[in-house]
């Protein structure tokens, strides 16, 4: 499942890779003795368990994962995954047409609010 077996490290690891040092190491220094555990949990299970599973290239995981934050209306994580599946290699024109078939399946309203936050990624000075 992980590369080394130790799912924490491998965990920093790969979100550290996905989302950049700076973001990561900014939300660690942000814990708080209550919020730490949470910063664990991530690491461990949301990185080490499952983005470290073979079976799905990280660019995939990064669509899915955009997709499924789109439909909860998780538009601040939403925003933090765009960069970081430009960062695992999605292209612009791949992310448009993910954020197309979402207005197919999700409804047009979470579309336009994913194209918004998207556009704001990508072009922020617009």
């Amino acid at each position: 499942m992980v590369a080394d077996g130790n799912a924490v490290a491998d965990g920093l690891s790969v979100r550290k890779s996905v989302l950049g040092d700076e973001y990561v190491e900014r939300a660690l220094e942000r814990s708080t003795p209550f919020s730490l555990p949470l910063q664990e949990f991530l690491n461990e299970h949301c990185w080490g368990n499952t983005w470290s599973r073979a079976g799905l290239e990280r660019k995939e995981r990064s669509i899915v994962t955009l997709v499924a934050l789109a439909c909860g209306s998780k538009w601040q994580e939403f925003r933090t995954h765009v960069r970081g599946a430009l960062r695992n290699g999605l292209t612009e024109d791949e992310l448009r047409e993910v954020l197309l078939h979402l207005a197919v399946y999700a409804g047009v309203p979470t579309a336009v609010e994913a194209f918004r936050v998207a556009d704001e990624v990508l072009h922020p000075s617009s």
